[in-house]
This record gives structure tokens, sequence and C-alpha cells, in this order.
């Protein structure tokens, strides 16, 4: 099955939500572990014993784990395969971009099943123009795995690039035509996804319309609502991922806390898909 296929039977059996396994030091610290590798190890491996099981996919930030060198990516790599043998889909959150055989080494590094960091997808940077894509979306092809491109962050900085005016068109609109594109005649979900802001002050004039899925991260703790959801991503709301991280992993360690959290926003999301 393609990425998108999986993905869209993981959000009608489990729902759309996207929990972030991001060992950030605060959280170590409040989890009450050390934040060296055995805190990491402790805390990631936890967080994933408590919600793998229960949400359709999981989203590690690589940051928080190279910060510890190779043992830390050692970390990073059982929590991808822990992850997906509790039935969740990983998406590798890494937001490279490159050129050339370099970004096709990144890419066999994340979406080659042959690479101990291999996930299901991971999120990719276009700005150094979409084509610099091409090794990733290839290898994603070859391996049925999925990507997702950042279009239109909620950063601050973001509107600098992303709002820029280029054929007459917005940067973000120039990078959804090309999902659009390479998502064409996909069913029931295309593989290739946006990375749009939960919490953007409004939808930036975008047709996101491009059958495939949006990751939209800043959901719950970062301020974004249901009600924010609606507005943003109207009637392509169905193909959302809300992602959220430490509004869940700030209920740890106590694993029934974080079970129920995942539990009880996935019912809150599934009713924006009707």
């Amino acid at each position: 099955m393609t990425f998108g296929a999986r993905l869209h039977a993981a959000m009608a059996e489990r729902g759309p939500f996207c929990v972030g396994i991001d060992p950030h030091a605060s959280l170590l610290e409040a989890w009450g572990y050390a934040d060296d590798v055995a805190g990491l190890e402790r805390f990631a491996l936890g967080a994933v014993e408590a919600v793998a099981p229960y949400c359709g996919i999981v989203k590690p930030q690589s940051a928080f784990y190279e910060r510890f060198g190779s043992r830390g990516v050692a970390v990073l790599e059982r929590v991808i395969a822990e992850s997906r043998a509790a039935g969740a889909l990983v998406l590798l959150d890494i937001k490279r971009g490159d050129i050339g055989s370099t970004s096709q080494a990144y890419a066999d590094a994340y979406l080659d099943p042959a690479s101990p960091l291999a996930s299901d997808a991971v999120t990719v940077s276009p700005f150094l123009g979409f084509g610099s894509l091409l090794p990733f979306v290839d290898t994603a092809r070859r391996f049925d795995a999925g990507l997702f491109v950042l279009a239109a962050t909620s950063n601050k900085e973001g509107p600098e690039v992303q709002e820029a005016v280029t054929g007459g068109r917005s940067v973000s609109g120039a990078m959804l035509d090309h999902l659009r594109r390479l998502n064409a005649d996909a069913t029931p979900l295309g593989s290739f996804g946006a990375v749009v802001g939960a919490t953007l002050e409004d939808d930036r004039g975008l047709d996101l319309a491009f059958q495939g899925p949006i990751l939209a991260p800043g959901y719950g703790e970062q301020g974004g609502t249901i009600a924010d959801l609606r507005r943003i991503f109207g009637a392509a709301v169905g193909n959302v991922l809300a992602s959220s991280s430490r509004g869940v992993l700030r209920l740890g360690p106590d694993p029934v806390a974080l079970r129920d959290a995942v539990l009880r926003t996935n019912d809150e999301l599934r009713a924006l898909r009707g």
C-alpha cells in the first residue's frame, strides 16, 4: 500500500491526531528524569509505550535525539521500531532540504527500509526549489513512503519567504501546486502532504484541495483550536493531521493520562471529519 492509503486507513481506524514525541529538556525534568541519554531513553520509550497503540501516527523530532550524539540516534531508532510495532505510522520530523546526491543520501537515510532510521514519512523543506526534492519524491515512490513539504508555517518569520510572489502566486501556493500534481489521481489519499500551521491568522488565500494529507502543528498547547482548523482548512479539514507534542507529553510519565489524552483528542478531531 502507498503511504497515503496506509495513512487514510490509520486515520479512519485510530483517528487524525498526530502525537509528537519530542524530548525537550524541560519535559525530561518535568518527568523527573535527568537530561542525559538514560533520561532520554526512559522518556521516549515510555511515551511510545503509552501513546503509539492508540494513535494512527507519531512524529518524533529528530533534533531532540541528535543532541545526544550517536547514543541519542540509537534511541530514535528504537522509537521508530517500537512505534511501528505498536501499529502506529511514523512521521520523522527532519525538515531536510538539499540538492543532488546530498538530497538522495538524506532520502536513503530516512526512507529506504534498509536504513535503521527508515520511517513511513518525513518532513522536508522545499525552499531550495521544489525540484531539489525530487530525490525524496522518487525514493518515496520507490518504497511507498510519504513526504510532508513545508508550505505555510505559523512562525512569525515564515511569511518573508512563503508569501513572496513568484509567477503571480505566493511561494506557498506554488508548493501546493507541485503537490497537487504529485497527488493527481491518487486514491483514497495521496502520499505527498503539506505542513500548514494550525495557528495561522488566516488561510493566506491558499487552495488546500490537493488530495494529500495536511500536517497541522500547533494544535492544543500552542493555541490551535477546533475552530481554527475549520477556519483555516475548510473543505480540506478531513485530510488534516492535527499535531501536538507538549500538550500530551506534559501529562507524563503517567501512561494512563497520556493514553487518555490521545483518545480524548482523537474523539475531538473526529467530529471535523463528519
